[in-house]
């Protein structure tokens, strides 16, 4: 563990804008196969999409400040956590919701909403329960996180090809369906070697330190999932809907958190690796989780 907190780790201007722009298209693959109806619904119904909101940006950062302190890991670990749980839901959990037979609607408008949200949220996330724990202090004070870029970022990489997603759809039924289950499997694929690829480079540091922050980085993706299904539980929403707030609080947005940790950390070392990590892991439990949950329709 010792050099953890000096060491950085290299990642191009290149790497990140392809990582932006893998990142989009995982997107747009999910965004094909919605309509605005969809989202109308949604609109005339908004508790769940309130209930999956208040868990993915309070719960959330709650719990994983419960972690941080109870295991107390070193000041980039837990500043890796806090950044990942500060980040909106995850692309790719709208695929994984649509493949576990949720509510993929709700799951993409959570998606929209946190990262419209993530301008103000994610910083002040950051900024509130980074502040709170001591040792992750001193690293914020030499950070600005400037919200601008991470609007122009989140726009590009969500925004813009959600709308272009839906309104393929609405003018383009055929190209969709024939391009729709490619797509997803192959932006899916897409994004998992990338980030494998990205690390070749640092590949000696992350395999030395991916065992120290491997257990930290499971224990926080059940504890993300386990929130999300209590919450939706207790607010006593469907099982449809409970699938979505369920993975949609438990799959991050790694990738922001990797865009973010180069572009305003300097690669830090173990705030790199938890979200590389977690980019790995999360799309691991959550597939599986998907093909549990699909065994049986569920009810909405």
């Amino acid at each position: 563990m010792i050099g953890i907190d000096e060491v950085t780790l290299n990642f191009s201007a290149g790497s990140l804008t392809l990582l932006n722009a893998i990142l989009a298209v995982v997107m747009f693959s999910i965004a094909i196969d919605l309509t605005p109806s969809d989202f109308r619904r949604l609109r005339e119904a908004p508790k769940p999409l309130i209930v999956g909101l208040s868990s993915q940006l309070l719960i959330l950062p709650l719990l994983t400040f419960a972690l941080v302190w109870t295991a107390a890991p070193r000041p980039s670990i837990a500043l890796g956590l806090i950044l990942v749980a500060a980040c909106p839901g995850g692309n790719i959990s709208n695929f994984i919701t649509h493949r576990a037979g949720g509510n993929a609607a709700l799951s993409v408008s959570m998606t929209a909403m946190a990262t419209v949200a993530a301008i103000l949220m994610t910083p002040f996330n950051i900024a509130l329960w980074g502040g709170l724990y001591p040792p992750t202090r001193e690293i914020l004070r030499e950070t600005a996180i400037d919200p601008v870029q991470i609007a122009i970022t989140v726009g590009l990489m969500l925004v813009l090809p959600l709308i272009l997603g839906i309104q393929l759809n609405l003018r383009k039924p055929q190209i969709t369906a024939r391009i729709r289950a490619p797509l997803q499997w192959l932006s899916m694929a897409i994004f998992v070697a990338f980030i494998i690829l990205a690390l070749a480079a640092n590949w000696g540091f992350f395999l030395g330190f991916a065992g120290a922050v491997a257990g930290l980085v499971i224990v926080h993706n059940a504890l993300a999932l386990g929130g999300g299904w209590v919450v939706a539980t207790l607010t006593r929403l469907s099982p449809y809907n409970r699938r979505a707030i369920t993975i949609e609080t438990g799959i991050q947005n790694s990738g922001l958190g990797l865009v973010l940790i180069f572009a305003f950390f300097n690669g830090l070392g173990g705030m790199a690796v938890v979200a590389a990590f977690w980019g790995i892991w999360h799309a691991i439990s959550g597939i599986g989780l998907a093909a549990v949950m699909s065994r049986t329709e569920a009810a909405r």
